[in-house]
């Protein structure tokens, strides 16, 4: 597709979400949510949409910039749907999720729509056994920061039933994502969690699923856990080996950190990952606050008042890597929404990032948007600099 089709095109998606939005936001943030899953299950099941939602896919894999590898994955876009949109319907017992597989019900929405719209997806958090998350509002926006707000309180399937469900579809499944496994909330033991997450990446190992890459997810700053007390060496390291040897010297294990810890702990936490052979870090998770409304409650806050602190993280991690040459790549997350935000982690040599919360904000092909006015800001850059060169050359 030449530059100008495409740029007619997200020019022409620019004017649809332009006039949707404000529709969209008339609604709560729930209620918008809710109805967002409504139309994943109903678009899973048009297969005549397919066609459609991959050409629109394909305008954010920019053919000058080219694949990029990283975390031992090689990607055609640098931009990945973040964890916690396709992570599936909450259930109060592993018996009642594997009922509805069996039954031939869609439990996780967006399994198959959102690969074919936005390509790379990291599927979850999933959990060894079934969570019904927190109840009532759990979905907040805010719109002068282009932030949100969740406490679902890592809603899903199980790990088992995700896996069913996946295996079942495994002739339909993309071609790259990637499967976040988390603890329990409430699991202290270390022994525990790291079972737990073995088990929960094993269930797919042994179902035939395989993912392109795995993330462990070490921090879930919407539940009433402290996120800094989980992420401590010792217990990435029993957990992240534990991770290691369930995936069968499979596909790659990645690792996902909060943006709320100390500099020393992300020094410790990137000399770990790269002892047990962890191949990326995901930086960062969302950021623990209070819930609106409900101050004795945490809900974890993305997008632009995440933004800073990620980079923030990011950058140390990166400067770790490069004084002790570790093997571990690092991804940007957090507050990625438009080219200068996603410029902020490239230009610390972060080679891919995760996004989410834009999609609230710019619609559903942002990643188009981000890649094309990535790519026209790095031309414009390129020819300041041929100028400036003739400017010293004269």
């Amino acid at each position: 597709m030449s530059r100008r089709a495409r740029a007619a095109l997200l020019g022409a998606n620019r004017a649809l979400y332009g006039l949707a939005r404000p529709l969209l936001f008339r609604m709560s943030a729930q209620a918008a949510h809710d109805r967002t899953l409504d139309i994943l299950r109903w678009a899973d099941r048009q297969r005549w949409l397919q066609p459609l939602l991959r050409a629109a896919g394909g305008l954010a894999f920019d053919p000058e910039a080219g694949p990029v590898e990283v975390g031992g994955v090689m990607f055609d876009s640098p931009l990945i749907v973040a964890a916690g949109l396709v992570k599936g319907d909450g259930f109060a017992s592993e018996a009642d999720a594997l009922g509805a597989v069996r039954r031939g019900a869609n439990i996780i929405p967006g399994w198959r729509s959102i690969p074919w719209l936005a390509g790379p997806v990291e599927f979850g958090s999933f959990t060894r056994w079934p969570r019904l998350g927190n109840p009532g509002v759990v979905v907040w926006r805010d719109p002068p920061t282009r932030s949100a707000q969740n406490r679902v309180g890592l809603r899903n399937p199980g790990a088992v039933a995700a896996a069913a469900f996946l295996a079942a579809r495994a002739r339909w499944l993309p071609r790259q994502f990637g499967v976040n496994v988390a603890a329990s909330p409430g699991v202290d033991d270390p022994a525990q969690q790291a079972e737990e997450v073995s088990a929960a990446l094993a269930a797919f190992v042994q179902r035939g699923v395989r993912p392109a890459w795995f993330t462990v997810n070490l921090s879930c700053p919407n539940v009433e856990d402290d996120p800094a007390n989980r992420q401590t060496p010792d217990l990435a390291r029993r957990v992240c080996g534990a991770a290691m040897a369930a995936a069968q010297s499979g596909a790659p294990v990645w690792v996902k950190v909060g943006p709320a810890l100390g500099a020393d702990q992300y020094r410790a936490l990137m000399q770990v990952c790269a002892e047990v052979g962890v191949r990326a870090i995901i930086a960062t998770n969302t950021l623990p606050a209070p819930a609106p409304g409900a101050p004795a409650l945490t809900a974890g806050v993305s997008g632009g008042r995440l933004h800073a602190q990620a980079v923030e993280a990011a950058a140390l991690l990166v400067q770790e890597k490069a004084r002790q040459g570790y093997p571990v790549d690092v991804i940007g997350c957090g507050g990625v929404m438009d080219a200068p935000t996603y410029h902020n982690f490239a230009r610390l040599g972060v080679r891919a990032v995760q996004y989410w919360t834009a999609l609230i904000y710019r619609g559903p092909l942002v990643a188009a948007l981000i890649a094309a006015e990535h790519g026209q800001m790095a031309r414009l850059s390129a020819s300041r600099e041929e100028e400036a060169a003739l400017d010293r050359v004269a």
